[in-house]
């Protein structure tokens, strides 16, 4: 228990530090989807939050990679209370209380929402929200629920979803909020009835929201059953900015060799240089899917621990390569990414040990936990194969041989004249 509160005190202080250096913001649409109740699909449970608004940083939609929920957060009112909401959530689902009991934390502040879930215990959303929760019955009945205060509960073993969703002020589409609620909505329950994974729905979802209500930015999205996130893909590169559009062109791609080129620079290319091959546009929404889902012929990498440009796309290029070639072996993986730091495809990132590798061959997937470095290096200090201690000993040589010199120098007549005596 004691190590929890310790856990809990760290998070609520890294929250509170962000808060005090960016502006405050929050999520306008949050949804979790349940397609699978039982756990068993590696794709049949998602989570996401997105916005209009600035900053929606991994804070919006926190996962546990040990217990598989989500807490997604929101509302009007200020950032302290909220991350408190936040957190105090996160320690009663930690404890094994249910979504219900976690999501009403919020109801003792003013102005805020959290939502939660997970694949077997289902979902809930507490405080400030407007939101439909969806359920879809075994015989394809699909039943849709309006609720706006105390807590609105996905029940546990039930397929379906709760979407919230509002629209912030100054989007060109302020308004459209309560039409497209209930139209996604109904449409999250169609595509559950007809048997479409979690991790597919929400890409659709965020698409929906993001064309036809105007809240379009990343955030992002995680697959609750796999433990896959879409990390920093589309949150915001910099404090009190807007995250990538979700509607937008993300990417351009080859899709038999699997080539790709990222937005802007994808601008530049309209077939794969290698091959001539033409190149598919894949929005951002699509993006999203792709990289929580779960495939028979392919591996989910998550990235944590830094943000430095780059790092997840090459990360992840290195990881599969890694896997189609040695298998799901966090210790070859673990060489193949310390290879690829120390010839300066990855930097500001320390060597990795297998440790920090969290494979799940199960569901395909690898998570990644990086250390940044400090003082703004971009490479780890060399590995030399001669110990500190010798190199301290010629430093020591070193500035004994520079002090002579200075002597030398400083007394040079001195000396010169007692030389001549002799």
């Amino acid at each position: 228990m004691a190590m929890k509160q310790s856990n809990m005190i760290k998070v609520f202080i890294f929250l509170l530090t962000v808060v005090m250096v960016i502006s405050t913001s929050a999520a306008t649409t949050n949804m979790v989807i349940i397609t699978d109740p039982t756990g068993q699909d590696p794709n049949g449970a998602a989570a996401g939050s997105m916005s209009y608004a600035a900053n929606m940083f991994q804070s919006t939609f926190l996962y546990s990679q040990t217990n598989h929920f989500a807490v997604l957060s929101g509302g009007e009112g200020s950032a302290i209370p909220r991350l408190e909401a936040v957190t105090g959530a996160i320690s009663k689902l930690e404890d094994n209380a249910t979504p219900a009991e976690a999501a009403n934390t919020a109801n003792s502040y003013s102005g805020i929402r959290v939502m939660c879930g997970g694949p077997t215990v289902g979902a809930a959303v507490g405080g400030y929200f407007d939101a439909y929760v969806i359920t879809v019955a075994d015989d394809g009945t699909i039943s849709i629920n309006h609720s706006t205060s105390g807590v609105a509960v996905l029940p546990a073993g039930v397929k379906g979803a709760i979407i919230h969703l509002r629209n912030t002020e100054g989007n060109p589409l302020y308004g459209t909020a309560d039409t497209v609620r209930l139209q996604t909505a109904e449409n999250i329950g169609k595509m559950i009835r007809d048997g479409y994974p979690a991790t597919y729905i929400i890409g659709q979802a965020f698409d929906e929201v993001a064309t036809d209500a105007g809240e379009n930015h990343g955030g992002g999205a995680i697959n609750l059953v796999s433990g896959i996130s879409t990390g920093d893909m589309f949150t915001p590169a910099e404090l009190n900015e807007t995250g990538f559009v979700m509607n937008d062109p993300y990417m351009k791609v080859n899709s038999e060799t699997g080539w790709s080129v990222n937005y802007p620079a994808a601008e530049n290319y309209q077939t794969d240089p290698d091959t001539g091959a033409s190149l598919k546009i894949v929005y951002a929404y699509q993006a999203l899917e792709n990289a929580i889902t779960v495939t028979s012929n392919s591996t989910a990498v998550s990235v944590y621990g830094s943000d430095e440009l780059g790092i997840t796309e090459t990360t992840q290029e290195i990881v599969v390569a890694s896997v189609k070639k040695d298998g799901y072996d966090a210790d070859e993986i673990a060489k193949d990414i310390n290879a690829g730091i120390k010839s300066g495809l990855l930097v500001g990132v320390n060597y990795v040990e297998p440790k920090d590798i969290n494979v799940k061959e199960n569901t395909k997937a690898v998570g990644v936990y990086f250390k940044p470095l400090s003082d703004s290096r971009t490479s780890p200090s060399w590995d030399l194969p001669i110990s500190s201690s010798v190199l301290n000993m010629f430093g020591n040589i070193q500035t004994a041989i520079g002090l002579i010199l200075v002597i030398l120098v400083l007394f040079r007549s001195t000396l010169i004249k007692s030389f001549l005596k002799k």
